[in-house]
């Protein structure tokens, strides 16, 4: 007796098409917001939270390098007497996502001059295709978050 496989693709079917980095993090994107019972876009949508998550990541590693130690880990014997002073609500315009209300660090001095959303920087340029490729390469909503 023999035994034959099966094939999981019918003769009449065509093979399926190989998406982009950016296609693949998309069809994530969606079917996660579905299983979540999210929206992709909207007020609360996963995009939203998403970029916003980027974002503020960013902008603390950015505050990071600019002060020279992680958040609450200064040393006390350092020459500079700059450290973090919270945060500040700024709305910012993005293309796929619509308003973000992001959270910029501050620090004592004001000598921080970020790079990603520089300072009076309203609409977001190229954010967007930043945030679907480091979905793209395994970053999820949790590991985004600040």
């Amino acid at each position: 007796m023999t035994s034959e496989l099966v094939s999981p693709r019918k003769r009449d079917e065509k093979p399926a098409r190989e998406l982009s980095p950016e296609q693949a993090a998309a069809a994530a994107m969606v079917a996660e917001a579905r299983a979540r019972g999210l929206a992709l876009t909207g007020p609360d949508g996963l995009l939203k939270l998403f970029t916003k998550n980027v974002l503020e990541t960013a902008l603390n590693e950015e505050m990071t390098e600019h002060l020279g130690h992680e958040k609450r880990q200064a040393d006390p014997s350092r020459e500079s007497t700059n450290v973090r002073n919270g945060s500040r609500p700024k709305t910012v315009l993005s293309d796929a996502a619509g308003e973000v209300r992001i959270d910029v660090p501050r620090d004592r001095e004001s000598t921080f001059e970020p790079q990603i959303v520089k300072k009076r920087q309203r609409r977001l340029a190229d954010v967007d295709e930043i945030v679907l490729s480091l979905y793209a390469k395994g970053m999820t909503t949790g590991e985004s978050a600040p």
